[in-house]
C-alpha cells in the first residue's frame, strides 16, 4: 500500500513511462499532480533529467493488513484478537489514496483498534467466541465507512483469532479437564451400580430357581417314598415318618456331596441308629421355638420360650 516514486524507461528523462498491469501511476508536472495513466506505454512530456516530470505508483492489488488488538470483555477476561483486513485502491480514486493520507496502514490499524474495544468489552469470553462473525461485520462497516473518504475499499474484515490470557486459557483447560474426570467417574460409577444390580438379580434369579428346583426335588422323593410304602403295606404313611425319611435321605446326600469334594479335608460326622430321629426332633425344636419369636417380632411383643432341661 506504500507509495513508490517511479521513473521513465529512457535514461536521463521522464518523458516515456511503462505502467504495468498491476500499478496505478500518477503523473506529476513540478512536483504537481496532472494525471494518472493505465497500463502500457504513456508519453508524458517533455523533461530533462527528471526535473519537471516525476511519477508515484501504487499497487492495484488487493492486500491483507493484519492487526492484533488487545482488549477485554465484559466479563473482565483480557484476550488478544487478531483482524485481517483486505483492501484495495478504488481505480475511480487513486488520487485520494496517494495523497490524502500519509500512513495508510497506521490509520487502518486505528480504526480497527477503535471498532474492536468498543465491541468486544460489550460480551463475555464465551460470547466472543460464539460470536466472532458479528465482531468481523462490525469491523468491516466501520472500517468501510471510514475508508472510503479515502480512496480505498474494504473487501472483508476477519476475526481469525483470539486468544485469551494465558492464565485463563490454563484455567479453563482445568475446568473442561475436570469437568471429563467428573463425567468419567459417574460413568464409571454408573457401569459399577449396573453390574452390582445385574449380579444380585442374577443371583436372585438363581437362589429362586435353586430353591423352587431344591422344593420340586423334596416334593418328588416324598411322592415316591408315599407311593412306594403305601404299595408295599397296602396303607397310608403317616407325614412325620415321610418327614424321617427324608431327612435320612438328605442327611445321606449331604455326606455324599462332602466327600465327593476334591478340597475336602477330613470330616467327622456323628453316625448312629438314632441320629435321624435326634436330628429330626431338633428340627422341631428350632421350628417351634422360632414361630413364636417371629411372632412377637412382627407384633412388637416378647414371648418366653420354654427352657428345655436336662
Amino acid at each position: 500500500m506504500a507509495l513508490r516514486q517511479e521513473r521513465g524507461c529512457l535514461p536521463f528523462t521522464n518523458s516515456l513511462v511503462i505502467v504495468p498491469q498491476d500499478r496505478y501511476v500518477a503523473v506529476e508536472n513540478f512536483g504537481k499532480y496532472h494525471a494518472a495513466v493505465k497500463p502500457g506505454l504513456h508519453f508524458s512530456g517533455i523533461d530533462c533529467c527528471g526535473c519537471c516530470i516525476s511519477y508515484k505508483s501504487t499497487t492495484a492489488r488487493i492486500e491483507q493488513t493484519t492487526v492484533v488488538v488487545e482488549t477485554k470483555t465484559k466479563d473482565n477476561v483480557f484476550v488478544s484478537a487478531t483482524i485481517a483486513v483486505q483492501q484495495s485502491v478504488q481505480p475511480e480514486r487513486t488520487v485520494d489514496a496517494m495523497y490524502k493520507l500519509s500512513d495508510v496502514r497506521g490509520q487502518m490499524r486505528a480504526y480497527i483498534a477503535d471498532a474492536v474495544r468498543s465491541t468486544v468489552p460489550k460480551l463475555s469470553l464465551d460470547q466472543c467466541f460464539e460470536r466472532k462473525d458479528d465482531i468481523s461485520w462490525h469491523v468491516h462497516n466501520r472500517l468501510k465507512a471510514a475508508m472510503e473518504n479515502y480512496g480505498f475499499l474494504i473487501h472483508k474484515a476477519l476475526l481469525t483469532d483470539l486468544v485469551p490470557n494465558s492464565e485463563v486459557m490454563a484455567a479453563m483447560n482445568e475446568i473442561h479437564k475436570q469437568k471429563r474426570l467428573r463425567d468419567a467417574a459417574i460413568m464409571a460409577a454408573e457401569a459399577n451400580k449396573i453390574q452390582v444390580v445385574k449380579a444380585a438379580e442374577a443371583a436372585a434369579e438363581s437362589a429362586q430357581l435353586q430353591g423352587d428346583g431344591i422344593a420340586r426335588q423334596r416334593k418328588a422323593i416324598m411322592d415316591g417314598l408315599r407311593d412306594s410304602l403305601s404299595t408295599a403295606g397296602g396303607e397310608d404313611i403317616d407325614s412325620t415318618e415321610l418327614a424321617n425319611m427324608l431327612l435320612l435321605t438328605q442327611y445321606f446326600d449331604t455326606i455324599r456331596a462332602v466327600a465327593a469334594d476334591s478340597e475336602a479335608q477330613t470330616v467327622f460326622i456323628p453316625v448312629g441308629p438314632g441320629m435321624i430321629a435326634e436330628t429330626a426332633e431338633q428340627i422341631r425344636c428350632a421350628t417351634l421355638q422360632g414361630t413364636p419369636a417371629q411372632l412377637g417380632m412382627r407384633s412388637g411383643t416378647t414371648t418366653r420360650l420354654p427352657v428345655a432341661r436336662s
